[in-house]
């Protein structure tokens, strides 16, 4: 007798309404009030000892800049090494040369979710990151390198790592490769992994259950959920109440296909020794110009981390930038201006991102040139915002990289219903779908995305 084979349906259809209905719950989570967050947030923070101060390259324990190269590395051979690129592209890039991190392994942004009362909620951390702004910020549950969670520094394990590593531990939700800065990595990916577990897990003193919309309240406020927070979160299937946009799903995908088919950019490594324009001094690799960012040191002491003291480098860029999604409403349908955007160090070239992503004084080639659309963003009035936020970058690599972050609505007039070149009016669904498969929405987009998924941001 044959016995029937159990098939597995292709998609959860009730994870997006329990998104969904996480979302709605603003006001509290399991053990956690909205309005308590600040003082619980303030008592992780003097619980534990930080400080981080900058240091002479010179000083970096461990690090040195390598004979011939002049690249800088680690003596274990592992976590990332600052090297060179030269890159050339099409369509005003032009040809340039920078330093850039080169870390080529596939690092953990894991974030675990647990139902409390009929709710998702997920386990957030007070983590402490030598480049952040306040040091201090929420992080996902589990945001490691592989050097990190394999111990390569030799120090404590990464709590609740096993749910992410160690298969049957729970059931996954989301599971992508997403890139980091195309600007300042080099063809760098991590697993953005939300994973709902299964019996009972405890919160350690430094992590919380939080909903959705808890930390959607959290990602109105400047500087507390962290860049890898909000990169997970991007990729969770909301529902789709959207009942039809400008452009078709399959045409918005074959657009960008098409938009990196014929981009071209050339980018390789090269030696950090002898860039064109770049020098080295006692304190930093900077551009000769003082222009786009320098590579610093630090020594940084956590007394909760999993090594208690190091130093290491970091990129500083050298002012703070601007991110901005440009909304319009076609058939009362919200759709925002997504633009292809081409940087030297992404493994494809070209992800979506958003209408405006502007450094002042940025990478040569890639920010040379204000960004159509800066001028409306930053001059809108406050009643065509509807987000507003200033958020920092990855302070484990970097040293004070804020930009702040906007949604402007916009008139016919100022944003047409015909995009400029290499620019497309995509819906927050499509944008939603596109984050969930993975290296088609960049980090800066997936901000704002994180922010309209977890209303932050009303539109």
């Amino acid at each position: 007798m044959t016995t029937a084979t159990a098939l597995a349906p292709r998609v959860d259809p009730d994870l997006p309404a329990r998104l969904e209905r996480s979302a709605s719950a603003v006001a509290a989570g399991h053990g956690m009030r909205t309005a308590d967050f600040a003082d619980w947030f303030a008592e992780r923070t003097r619980a534990h000892r930080f400080r981080v101060e900058r240091i002479p390259l010179a000083e970096l324990d461990g690090w040195s800049f390598s004979p011939g190269t002049g690249n800088l590395t680690h003596r274990s051979g592992r976590f990332f090494t600052v090297e060179g690129l030269r890159a050339a592209g099409d369509e005003g890039l032009g040809t340039w040369e920078q330093p850039i991190i080169h870390q080529p392994e596939i690092g953990i942004l894991g974030v675990l979710a647990k139902e409390f009362d009929g709710v998702l909620h997920f386990l957030m951390q007070a983590k402490m990151e030598p480049g952040n702004p306040g040091l201090v910020q929420l992080s996902p549950t589990v945001q490691a390198t592989r050097s990190n969670y394999t111990r390569a520094h030799r120090g404590a394990g990464v709590r609740y790592v096993e749910h992410f590593t160690r298969p049957g531990r729970g059931r996954v939700l989301v599971d992508v490769l997403q890139s980091e800065h195309g600007a300042w990595f080099h063809r760098k990916s991590n697993r953005n992994v939300i994973v709902e577990a299964a019996g009972d897990v405890p919160a350690h003193e430094d992590f919380c259950w939080l909903t959705l919309g808890q930390i959607g309240e959290l990602l109105r406020r400047d500087a507390v959920v962290n860049m890898d927070s909000r990169s997970v979160l991007a990729c969770a299937p909301l529902p789709d109440h959207e009942p039809g946009a400008l452009h078709s799903d399959t045409d918005v995908l074959s657009w960008l296909t098409t938009e990196r088919s014929r981009r071209e950019v050339r980018a390789r490594l090269v030696p950090l020794a002898g860039l064109a324009g770049w020098e080295r001094s006692a304190s930093a690799v900077e551009h000769v110009s003082g222009r786009s960012f320098r590579v610093v040191a630090v020594r940084a002491a956590a007394g909760n981390r999993e090594v208690p003291g190091w130093t290491q480098p970091l990129v500083e860029p050298a002012a703070a930038g601007v991110v901005a999604f440009v909304l319009r409403r076609f058939g009362g349908v919200p759709h925002l201006l997504a633009r292809a955007r081409a940087e030297g160090g992404l493994a494809d070239a070209v992800e979506l991102g958003p209408t405006v992503q502007h450094v002042p004084d940025g990478v040569v080639g890639v920010d040379a040139d204000p960004p159509a659309f800066l001028d409306l963003v930053l001059g809108a009035g406050p009643e065509r915002i509807r987000y507003s936020a200033v958020h920092s970058e990855e302070g484990g690599r970097f040293l004070n990289a804020v930009s702040r972050h906007l949604i402007v609505e916009a008139g016919p007039e100022e944003a047409p219903e015909e995009a400029p070149p290499g620019h497309l009016w995509v819906t927050p669904g499509q944008l939603t779908s596109l984050a969930g498969s993975g290296r088609y929405v960049n980090v800066q987009a997936r901000t704002l995305l994180a922010a309209v998924s977890s209303r932050a941001a009303v539109l």
